[in-house]
This record gives C-alpha cells, structure tokens and sequence, in this order.
C-alpha cells in the first residue's frame, strides 16, 4: 500500500498546484446555490411543503449535494484516463507492479481532499446568506450510517468514471459518452430534484439502479428525507453495486489490454 500512498500526497501536491481551478469551481457552486434557491423558492410561493418536505428541508437537501460533490465527485477522472491510453502514458504502468485502478483512486481521493477543502470554504462562505433556511436533523444514526454511504459513492462514481475513461482503448473520442453519462446521473442521481419526489413506482425503481447511489442516497440520510430502514436495505444495494462496478472496471481492463497497441509512453 505504500506505493499507493506516495500516490496520494503526489496527487495532492499536483492538485494544489491548480487549486485556483477548485477555487473557481467553488465560486461557481456559490452562485448555483443561489439559482437553486431564488428557483425552489418560487416553486414553494404560496405553499407550506412539496412532497411532504419544506423550502428549509429542500434547499438543505440541495446544499448537501453540492457539498457532497466536492468530496465524492467524480468530476475529469474518465478523460484523464482516456487521455493516459491516447497519449500511450498508460504503458508505463504495464511494465511496472502497479495496479492501475487502485493508482487511479488514489489519485481520485487526493483530487477530492483539495476539492473538499475549498467546497468547505465556499460553504463557510454561504451560511451567513442562507443560515435561517437549512434544517438539519440531529439524529446520530444519520452521520453513522451517511459517512460509509458517502464512502461507497464515491467508490460508484469513480468506477463509472472509470469505465467511461476504459472507452479510450476502443473509441478515439469519449466525449459523447460522457456527456451522456453526465445527464443520466444529473437526472437519476437527484441533483436535479430530490427523488423522493418522483411517483411512487418511479422512485422505488431508481431504488435499483447505480445512480441513485451516487448523490441522492447519502444525501437522503443526512438531512433526514428517509428513515433508518430506509438506509440499511440501500446501503446493502449500494454496496452490492460498488463490488458489480469494481468487478465490470477490471473486466473492461482486462479486455481493453487486449485491443491497446504499446506505442508512445
């Protein structure tokens, strides 16, 4: 594991080198905060609560999220793989003990500690404006069973991500694919609206897909949208889909090997 950790503080030291890019994003985040609330605002006008849930208890829903993103999301991990197979970069680590999906996130993890810092500040930066609409529960459980949660999303997004970037050694351009990928998760992984919102046999459906998995679920549990049984049975799906997401990104690469001509690098 030591090769993996060297990894990791040299993913933090790269990432640091860019941190006005997460600085920027942060900024970024701050201004969609503040659409997300003048637009569920106007959607609340004139009623006391959507779905059984007030404007306070959305709009912490949607802060949670962003929030979530900084330390969970896969943002470029899939074109900087692509860009290591094009460019021939991957073929150092075909000669090498190096194992590259376990490289890939440890590189991931260190990306999200700077990314998660900076969307901390931004979040320091927004509660003076909107301290008076969040309402968080109290309850333990939630943190107890919200933070493994939050650690088997992160494993989901970065294996799709993954599997998207594995593309590369078939197709010489990724980008359509992503974006399609992109849309699905915004959609079906609640950042557009809270799930729970959707019709009742919608919902338990998406219950069964991935994408539920990667910002509804955890969110879900911290700000208090669904129970404790709730989040048992899902956490027993959404690690059984981290392990069948792990398992199809190490097929993908083992296949993948099979097309990749070792030129460059």
């Amino acid at each position: 594991m030591t090769k993996y950790g060297h990894a990791f503080v040299i993913g933090l030291q790269s990432n640091l080198i860019y941190r006005w890019n997460f600085a920027v994003r942060s900024l970024f985040w701050f201004f969609h905060l503040v659409v997300v609330f003048i637009l569920w605002g106007a959607v609340f006008a004139g009623k006391a609560g959507i779905g059984g849930f007030t404007f306070a208890q959305t709009l912490t829903y949607f802060v949670v999220v962003f929030i979530l993103q900084f330390f969970i999301g896969a943002f470029n991990e899939d074109y900087q793989i692509s860009e290591d197979i094009r460019n021939g970069l991957i073929n150092q680590f075909l000669l090498k003990p190096i194992n590259y999906f376990a490289y890939r996130l440890s590189v991931f993890a260190a990306a999200r500690v700077v990314s998660g810092f900076f969307g901390v500040l931004a979040l320091a930066a927004a509660l003076p404006f909107f301290r008076g609409y969040l309402d968080l529960p109290h309850e333990g459980w939630r943190l107890a069973l919200g933070l493994p949660a939050m650690a088997l999303t992160a494993v989901i997004q970065f294996s799709i991500a993954y599997c998207f970037g594995l593309l590369a050694f078939w197709f010489l351009e990724i980008q359509g694919f992503v974006i399609l990928s992109m849309a699905v998760e915004n959609l079906l992984g609640g950042q557009i609206f809270p799930l729970d919102l959707l019709p009742h046999a919608a919902f338990n459906a998406a219950r069964f897909l991935p994408f539920f998995y990667q910002a509804y679920f955890p969110a879900a549990i911290l700000t208090g949208r669904q129970g404790i049984d709730f989040a048992v049975q899902g956490l027993a799906i959404q690690a059984a889909w981290a392990f069948i997401l792990v398992c199809l990104a190490e097929a993908i690469w083992r296949r993948g090997l099979r097309h990749h001509t070792a030129a460059g690098g």
